[in-house]
């Protein structure tokens, strides 16, 4: 691993649990998690919901990171479907990789793979997500919240993820 990165959107949920950035680029992404005991099910090891979030958010990353340096980058995605299988019970610190597998103009195709301290796979996750400039909705819509309060804000009516 290189060095963390700062998300480029606040994703309040992502940040309680305590993700880490440290790979978004080309279609690929990297993230970390500490599982401390509150992210615990009742066996004392990693909750599949953590587990889960964890996919979905790095696949999410890697199918944005491919617009990450274009005017596009602005442009969010949304989890269209994603499918995960638990492999072995996940402790202590977590890291998941992701890539893009496909992408057509609409539509990211991806996987990813959590591994704990020791480089056992511990779950793996597939999903698809739909890049969007804004939701489509008939009512006002919150913006994109910027990673930092003192970053420049959405365009109003910019609802990307």
């Amino acid at each position: 691993m290189s060095e963390r990165i700062d998300f480029s959107v606040r994703i309040p949920f992502a940040q309680t649990l305590g993700l880490e950035l440290w790979r978004f680029d080309g279609g690929h992404a990297e993230l970390c998690i500490e599982l401390m005991p509150a992210l615990h099910n009742s066996f004392g090891v990693g909750h599949g919901g953590v587990l889960m979030t964890l996919l979905d958010v790095s696949m999410a990353h890697a199918a944005r990171s491919v617009h990450a340096r274009t005017p596009l980058a602005d442009h969010g995605v949304v989890t269209i479907e994603m499918k995960t299988s638990f492999v072995q019970p996940a402790e202590g610190r977590l890291r998941c990789e992701a890539r893009v597998l496909h992408r057509t103009a609409t539509l990211a195709f991806c996987e990813g793979h959590v591994f704990d301290a020791a480089a056992r796979l511990c779950a793996h996750g597939t999903g698809t997500f739909k890049y969007l400039r804004a939701l489509p909705a008939r009512r006002d819509v919150k913006p994109l919240q910027p990673a930092r309060p003192d970053a420049s804000a959405s365009a109003p009516g910019d609802t990307s993820i």
